[in-house]
Formats: C-alpha cells, structure tokens, sequence
C-alpha cells in the first residue's frame, strides 16, 4: 500500500503502478482539495489498478482527518464518547463511513482501540476512546459496526497497543517496559474485536513499538515472535495485518529491507506513506509478492456478504449528517506530527 505524491496520478506514478502494481493505496492531506477533485482521483486510481483496488484514508475524527471542513464536515474524537451511547458511536462512524464511500475511499484506518494511558505521550491522547479496557472494547465494536454499516472496511489500530509510548512513534521507536501481565491490558479491545472476525471482518495496523516483554530485539512491526505469539495466538487475530508507515522514524535504522523485515515476520500487507517517486518505486520493485495466506485474508475480507463489494453510485453532494457535536479540528498544514498521525 502506497501514498501518491499530488491530488492526481502523474505519468509516472501511472507508468510504476501498471509495471509494479501495489494491492493498494492511501490518500493524504496532500492528495485531498474538493470533492470532485478526489472522486477524480479514486477513479484514475481504479482505472490503473482494477476496479475493486482498495483505497485508504485516516479519517478518525477529531485531530486525525483526510476530508475535513468546508468540503467534508468534521466529526468527534474518540475520547468523547467515553461512557455514553453505542447507538450514537454507531450513528457518527455510519456518517464518517458514508463520507468516505462517497469520496472513493473504501478502508477507514480506524478506530485506534489503543488505551488512553495517564502519563503516555500524547500522539494517542483523545484519539483513544477510554483508560479502560472493556470501555474500549464496547466503544469499539459500536464504532466498526457504524464503519461496516456504511461499506467501509476498518482498521484497526495500533496492534498490539501504543497507548503506553512515551515517545511518538513517527519520530523515534518507544520502548514499552510494562511486563506481560500489565501488557495483557492492552490487549483485551484487540482480543474482543478479533473474536468477531468472521462475522465482521476488520484489518489491523501494526505499532512499531519495542516491547521487550514479549520480544527485547525487535519492534512489533518486525517480530515473527510478536505476530505469531501476541497478534495472532493471544488477542487470535486471523484477518489482514498491515504495517503502520514503513517510513517513519521510529523504523529508522531497524532494516535495510523494511518491507521484507515486515512481510517476513508476518504483516501480510505494508504501508509506505511518502509519496516520493523514487521511495515508491525502490518499495514496489523490492517488495516481497502477497503470500497466499494473506490473499486468503484479503480476499474473505473484501468479500464478506455484508459489506458491499462494488463502489456504490457517489454524490458530489453527500447526505445530511446527523447531528454529533465535534471540536474544531487542528489544521494539519500546522501541525506536522498529525499530518502523518496513523
């Protein structure tokens, strides 16, 4: 998965993806103008890359949106609707996931199940619903069902948990102390949304976290012991696994192959969010093809019967939204760590 460099494909990035195809790609601020401009934009994608490519976007509310105001209304962070209804998480994802699909934009990267720790830096902060596990976890599977609702496939995110960091992982690696009993914690939004995978399939985004508990050599990007004992054996996660941005800094150093590292440790699928030309094109010349196993994944969750496959017909003018309250949200252009918050 790939970030593009502009709000349309140039001819080169058209020449690389039809030589080196990625399975997907991700918009950004910087590819986002006006709502005609981005439905242009998801189509040439298409045009290049098959009509069923999928196409990312962080749009969780609050600080971390792609579409934001006056094309595309704002929505409520997380933290909000802490202790308060199911049915209005439900109602403000279903509304987020119909602005996305009305834009082209097919897989929300979100909710974050990530823990609100007191004392944790604050690139999670109000992104994180609750300090509380099972409120996490409730708030979470109202959030997914609102996105799948609306035809959107979720991601969730930072698996296994980065509400503990104490540094922000786009700049440097943080490196997590806790021991296992208290990691156990952060697992449990993970564990509940997992269990409910066949019925509603979810990705799930990487942390690039250390965690020395469960592997003192490797992030939890790059673990095979990590993905294989934590992500897939205790929280039993089986859907598709996806890297967080191969090019943030706390990678930096970690491999002379990130994407390889990755894959080889179990990411079925990897995310490099530059959108420089010469960055893209080493990726996708070097980056190991999808395993069958991860196309299973990706196939069954493309295909669940309750989400719609095809991209439904879009308006230029989306619906209504319903009425959800939402703090006015910082302007990425000013704030270059949510620029590329993931």
């Amino acid at each position: 998965m790939v970030g593009l460099a502009g709000l349309g494909m140039s001819v080169e990035e058209v020449a690389l993806f039809r030589a080196h195809p990625p399975v997907g790609v991700i918009l950004f601020r910087r590819n986002i103008a006006t709502p005609a401009q981005v439905l242009a934009l998801t189509a040439q994608i298409r045009d290049v890359l098959g009509p069923q490519t999928p196409i990312l976007v962080d749009q969780e509310g609050g600080r971390v949106a792609r579409l934001r105001p006056p094309f595309w209304p704002a929505f409520p962070t997380a933290a909000s609707f802490e202790r308060g209804s199911e049915a209005v998480v439900r109602q403000s994802a279903a509304a987020l996931g119909a602005v996305c699909r009305a834009a082209g934009l097919d897989v929300v990267c979100a909710p974050v199940l990530d823990l609100r720790v007191p004392g944790a830096h604050d690139v999670i902060g109000d992104r994180a619903f609750s300090a509380d596990p099972a409120e996490v976890a409730r708030l979470g599977r109202a959030f997914v069902a609102g996105l799948r609702g609306a035809g959107c496939l979720p991601v969730i995110k930072h698996i296994p948990g980065h509400g503990r960091a104490g540094a922000d992982s786009h700049h440097a690696l943080p490196v997590v102390t806790a021991d296992a009993d208290t990691l156990a914690q952060d697992l449990i939004p993970f564990q509940d949304l997992a269990q409910g995978l066949t019925q509603a399939p979810v990705w799930a985004m990487t942390a690039h976290i250390l965690y020395p508990a469960w592997d003192a050599a490797h992030c939890a990007t790059f673990s095979p012991r990590l993905i294989a004992r934590v992500i897939r054996g205790q929280i039993g996660f089986d859907g598709v696994l996806i890297s967080d941005d191969l090019a943030m800094g706390a990678l930096a150093g970690q491999s002379n192959d990130p994407a390889g590292t990755a894959i080889a440790a179990g990411c079925d699928l990897v995310l490099h969010c530059t959108g420089a030309l010469a960055e893209t094109t080493a990726l996708l010349r070097g980056c190991p093809p999808l395993s069958a196993r991860g196309r299973e994944r990706l196939d069954a969750s493309r295909a669940d019967p309750t989400r719609p496959v095809s991209m439904p017909p879009v308006s230029m003018h989306p619906a209504p939204m319903p009425s959800v309250s939402a703090p006015t949200a910082r302007a990425e252009a000013t704030d270059p760590t949510m620029a590329r918050a993931r």
